[in-house]
Parts: C-alpha cells; sequence; structure tokens
C-alpha cells in the first residue's frame, strides 16, 4: 500500500515537471508611453494676501447733542450723502437765531453811521462843519463795519454748527455696527461712532520676497522684449478662502518703495473689482465675495503662456536621489533617466532638463518595469480634456513662492520619500 502511494506521488510530480517545461516564457511587460512634446503653458506663483478697502472713514460727530435719531440699519450699503445720525436741532437752532439777530443790529447800525458820515462830510463844505466830526463819524462807520463781518461769521459758524447735528456718509460703502444710540449725548471726544468702508474696487496687498520679486523681473522681462506688443505684466488672480477661484481678475499696479527688514520682503498691491452677488430677493443685496481684512491666496500668473518639454504627470518617479521617468529606447529597453521639474499642473509636468523632445517616455505600467528590461509599448491610455494648462501655482509664506510638483496622490519631489514606489535594480 505505501509503495502504491509512494508511485502516485512520483507520477504526479514528474507530470507537474513536464507542464512548466512546456508553459512559454512569460513576453516583456506591457506599458502606455507618451511623447516628449513641447505644450504652452502658464507660470503661476501663490502668496498669501489681504482684502483692504480703498476707502475707509471713521464717523465722528463734530458737536455735542443728544442723539435723535439714528437713521440706517446696521450691515447695509450707503451711499454718499445718506443720512446716518440726526442730533438734536433746537439748542443750535436758537443759536443761529440769536447770531442772525445781532447781525441785523449791526447792519442797521451801520446804516445809520453812513447816513452820519455823509452828513458830516457835506457841513463839512460849510462854515458849521469841522474835520474832526468827520473824523469821528468815519471811525464810527469802520468800526461798525467791523462789528457787522464778526456778526456774520458767527452767524455763519452756527448754521455750521446746525448742519453738524445731520450726520451723512462722505463715501459709497457698507457701513458697519453703531457704537452709539438715541437717547445718548455725543461729541467729538465720544470716538468713531461707526466706520465706513468702501466696497467696490477694492485692494488686495501682499508680501513678496526680494528674490522671488527678481525671478518675476527677469522672466517677464525677457518675454517682453520677445513679443514688444505685450507688456508681459501679470495678471492677478484670487483664489477663496473655501477654495474657489475668485471670478474677477487684476493686474499689480503699486510695488512698495522699500523692503521690509524683519521679512526680506515686498508689499505688492492690486485693485480689484468686487461686485454684488446677483440674488432672487425683493429686499436690497448687499453681499460681495470680498470682505475688508480678508485673507485670500493671491495667484500670479503669467500674461503669456510659455513653451515648454511636458510629459504626463504620471510618468514623474521620484526617489531620495532626484526625479526621473523611464524612456523606452531605439532597442525597445526601459532606461532611467533623471529629470528636473519646473512648474506642472495636475496632469502635465514641465520638463527642464534630462529629456529631448520627441523621446518617448513610460507613463502606465510602471509597477512592472525594471532598467534595461525589454518592453511592449503602446500609446497611453488619454485622459480627459482638461483645456488649457496652467501650472501649479507656487505658495508663498512671508511671499517665498516655491513652485509645487506634487499631484494628486504623490509626494512633492523634494521630499524625501518617493511618490510612487521605485523599481529596485534586479
Amino acid at each position: 500500500m505505501r509503495l502504491l502511494r509512494f508511485s502516485s506521488s512520483c507520477l504526479f510530480l514528474i507530470q507537474a515537471s513536464v507542464a512548466v517545461a512546456q508553459m512559454p516564457p512569460a513576453g516583456p511587460p506591457a506599458v502606455g508611453v507618451a511623447r516628449v512634446e513641447k505644450k504652452p503653458i502658464t507660470q503661476t506663483n501663490e502668496f498669501l494676501g489681504r482684502i483692504q478697502g480703498i476707502e475707509r472713514v471713521d464717523i465722528v460727530a463734530r458737536v455735542t447733542a443728544f442723539l435723535d435719531e439714528v437713521a440706517f440699519r446696521d450691515g447695509a450699503e450707503v451711499k454718499t450723502g445718506d443720512v446716518l445720525y440726526r442730533l438734536e436741532r433746537g439748542p443750535f437752532e436758537a443759536t443761529l437765531a440769536a447770531r442772525q439777530a445781532v447781525a441785523d443790529q449791526f447792519r442797521a447800525q451801520l446804516t445809520n453811521a453812513k447816513i452820519a458820515l455823509a452828513r458830516a462830510e457835506a457841513l463839512l463844505r460849510t462854515p458849521a462843519g469841522t474835520q474832526a466830526n468827520v473824523d469821528t463819524a468815519t471811525a464810527n462807520s469802520r468800526a461798525l463795519e467791523a462789528q457787522v463781518q464778526g456778526a456774520e461769521a458767527d452767524t455763519k459758524n452756527a448754521r455750521i454748527n446746525l448742519d453738524y447735528t445731520t450726520i451723512t456718509s462722505p463715501i459709497d460703502g457698507k457701513i458697519g455696527r453703531t457704537a452709539v444710540r438715541i437717547g445718548n449725548v455725543v461729541s467729538p471726544s465720544s470716538g468713531t461712532l461707526v466706520t465706513i468702508v468702501g466696497q467696490d474696487p477694492m485692494y488686495v496687498v501682499f508680501p513678496v520676497s526680494v528674490r522671488t520679486i527678481l525671478d518675476l523681473r527677469d522672466r517677464y522681462r525677457t518675454q517682453s522684449e520677445k513679443d514688444p506688443e505685450h507688456t508681459g505684466q501679470l495678471v492677478v488672480r484670487l483664489r477663496l478662502p473655501d477654495g474657489r477661484m475668485y471670478g474677477q481678475t487684476a493686474h499689480v499696479d503699486f510695488i512698495d518703495n522699500s523692503v521690509q527688514s524683519a521679512t526680506d520682503t515686498i508689499l505688492l498691491r492690486a485693485t480689484i473689482a468686487n461686485p454684488l452677488i446677483p440674488v432672487n430677493s425683493a429686499t436690497p443685496n448687499s453681499l460681495r465675495e470680498l470682505t475688508d481684512g480678508e485673507f485670500v491666496n493671491v495667484v500670479l500668473e503669467g500674461a503669456q503662456p510659455i513653451v515648454v518639454l511636458a510629459i504626463p504627470r504620471a510618468a514623474v518617479l521620484t526617489d531620495q536621489e532626484s526625479d526621473f521617468v523611464y524612456i523606452v529606447d531605439k532597442e525597445g529597453k526601459a532606461q532611467r533617466r533623471n529629470i528636473k521639474l519646473g512648474q506642472s499642473t495636475p496632469t502635465v509636468a514641465s520638463v527642464i532638463t534630462g529629456l529631448q523632445e520627441g523621446e518617448l517616455v513610460i507613463a502606465e505600467g510602471l509597477q512592472n518595469v525594471r532598467p534595461g528590461q525589454p518592453v511592449s509599448a503602446s500609446p497611453m491610455t488619454p485622459g480627459p480634456s482638461l483645456g488649457p494648462e496652467t501650472a501649479a501655482p507656487g505658495t508663498g509664506t512671508s511671499g517665498t513662492a516655491t513652485p509645487v510638483t506634487k499631484a494628486p496622490g504623490t509626494k512633492a519631489p523634494s521630499e524625501s520619500a518617493p511618490s510612487r514606489a521605485a523599481p529596485e535594480k534586479p
């Protein structure tokens, strides 16, 4: 019985060995390749910025009086000339009436003094007149003229103070929360009653490192020389706190004249529109995307795209040595090629050095590739059309921009860990 089992086991092993020997050898792994070619790409840099209102006014009382009315709603938008506060008018109206009465009295006295002066001058031409009477009448007339001017000035001042009891908005903008309520006494020493901030347009200010400023200047100066009809001006876009791109664009219109010594940065500024958000409502709308003091990400884009050598982002691998790709050589074998990346998009990587136009890089099936191994190459599966490519922006801290070359699910080439497990050499 044991002999029979042993014989059966030997027969099974012999049959298995024959089957393995008859299996054909595995062919080269199938990979998807893409050709290195030139593509236009828009270079970008990203910085942290803040929104600022162009116009900002602190409303204060010009006279001391009781507050009779608050004529606005907290948080509403106001126009130039809209009434904000009404103060008690009675005492100021009475003061104005008194000043006008004094002025009228002096005018009447001045009229009488001029008549007396004319009479004295007429008598001077007769034996009854004397020069002393003329001099006295002249002095009296001029003194009353001065008193009339003083009374008119007091009247004007009283009218101005009366006008100050109605406080209006000096600008268009959004008003804040009132600091006083009806019945309180307000005065110039009461401080700010309310603040109004202009809404459209707005400033966006952001610091940029001196090194980045020099790089941007050289980059776009070169573009301007190549294209004299285009100035190479930077386009400013905003990324809102929720990640959305703001629909309006702007251009840099101010560069500060000094470097902030603590951060080695220069302050840049752009003016950007901030229109009302359309809403289907019968009530007045005051909703806008940008708010004074808001933090945003400022994306600087080149006005014209530049042409770079481009490959699929999926073809780029990273290890501790460098970024690299696998190319297919003339013999149909995979070869490692170290590369240096420029600014990239989630789907396209721009290559500065390491590749030449027309070479084939492996973008699919990389997990089966080894250096020097023959491969079966075919065109890679085309991805969805994403429209014009825009380089992934660099993120700036205190104005320092670093180009980002990472794609979703991979680590940036600057990190020590590989973005995809690099195949080990056999």
